[in-house]
Parts: structure tokens; sequence; C-alpha cells
């Protein structure tokens, strides 16, 4: 099974728009700032029968307090608290985060939370130390966490990731047209950034572009592949890759 959508209602019309194309959105509000709890279950019940939310977690666990996006949120925490914030270190403040965190997915009945590590969490010794303690004593109740890792060190080291996810049952987040994903299981979770660069949100993608990524897409191993485009044109570019899924599906 192959489920595409788009980060984020970007749709003129916003989620009720969105619904009409769509069966699958994740969820970026979420990234910079939780919903209260009535929130989450109101966008639950207005949503159509079938329609699958993915919870990007917020930001408190894994992005220090003194990033640009912590002001885009209008949560800053006071200075005593703001270095127990982020990288997911195993601390009270960032365990309380993915609590918090949690509790949403559990109101929208989501399936999968993103948690994407910034640019500044690099491969080194303490970051692999944070993900075992982290991972280790967190609860999930059933949640597939999916792990998204931005700095190149990462990418260079392909083991490494392969190694972490296997041990803390983790599905490496990986853009298909830049590199292989390093996890196993049921589950593929693809996100695009556009090209040629890791981050192009600008670019468009060809049709060449986009049935190569369906031949990739169906040549994984997993029961469920998510794919999820977060460029600029990302609704009209999922249209077109949805339209491609369907006709390779009907001629199966």
């Amino acid at each position: 099974m192959i489920k595409a959508g788009c980060c984020g209602f970007r749709l003129k019309g916003g989620a009720k728009a969105y619904y009409k194309s769509f069966d699958l959105v994740e969820l970026q509000s979420t990234f910079y700032k939780l919903p209260r709890i009535e929130t989450a279950r109101r966008w639950q019940r207005e949503a159509p029968q079938g329609f699958e939310f993915v919870v990007k977690a917020w930001q408190a666990m894994t992005h220090p307090s003194s990033g640009p996006t912590w002001k885009r949120g209008g949560v800053i925490p006071g200075m005593k608290e703001r270095r127990q914030y982020g990288h997911l270190k195993p601390t009270d403040k960032n365990f309380d985060a993915w609590e918090r965190t949690l509790e949403i997915c559990k109101q929208l009945n989501a399936k999968i939370c993103v948690i994407q590590c910034p640019p500044s969490f690099t491969l080194n010794r303490e970051s692999i130390a944070n993900m075992k303690r982290f991972f280790v004593r967190i609860r999930r109740d059933g949640l597939t966490l999916a792990w998204e890792p931005r700095h190149q060190s990462w990418h260079d080291n392909p083991e490494v990731v392969r190694s972490l996810c296997i041990e803390l049952q983790l599905v490496h987040v990986v853009d298909i047209l830049k590199r292989d994903p390093q996890s196993t299981g049921d589950v593929t979770y693809i996100r695009l950034h556009g090209l040629p660069a890791e981050l192009s949100y600008g670019y468009s993608y060809t049709e060449a572009d986009l049935k190569l990524l369906l031949r990739k897409a169906t040549g994984l191993d997993a029961e469920r592949t998510y794919l999820l485009f977060n460029n600029v044109t990302m609704v009209r570019d999922c249209l077109r890759f949805k339209e491609y899924l369907s006709d390779c599906q009907r001629d199966k």
C-alpha cells in the first residue's frame, strides 16, 4: 500500500478543500505548537472517514530553544529551562514534551509520529547516547516513530542510522530520490524536499522525477509506504503522482 499526501494543508480553502483530494496529511502545526486536546478532537471529528493524520512531533524535544522555529511557535521557555529542551536529551522537559505529543497523536488516531531532528543534531557520541536514553524510556502505545536526521553526518554513515533504527525500533525518514532507507519493517516513510540539493523547496518535480519516484516506491519491501511532499508545489506534484500511481495500480 502506498499513500501519498502533503506536509500541511497547503491548499486554498484549507483542510476542507484538502479532504476532497487527499486521504493523508502530515500535520506541520504540531511541530511549532501543540493544539489543545479539544482542538485535536475537533480536527479528528471533522475529517472524513478513513482520513489519516500523521503528527509531526513538537519541536520542544528535538530543537534547541535558541532556534528560530521556537519564535514562530510563540513559546519561549525561561532561561533556567532552556538547556533541558531539544536534541532528544533525556530530561524531564523533553519527556513531558513527548507525553503531550503522544496525547495529541491519540486524539487524532494517528498511527505515525514524525520526529525531525535539526541540522545542529550531528552524529556524535552525545547524540547517540541521547537517542538511546530518550527512546528507550518513552511510551509509544502502539505508535510508530519515524525519525528524520537532517545533518549530513548521518547521511554519510548509513550503517549507524540502520543500527539505531533497528535497536530503537525507528522508521528512517528518507527522500528515496536521494538515498535509500536504512530501517527495516512494515513501514517506509518518505519525505520529498525537492531536487537536486538537500532542501530545495522551490523545486517542482518533473514527469520523469515522479515516474522514477513511483518505480522506487513500488519496489520497496514494505507493507505500507507513506510518501509526503514538502515543497512549494507539493499539492500539484502530489496530485500528479497520485495519477501515475492510480494508472499503475489499474495496469496490475
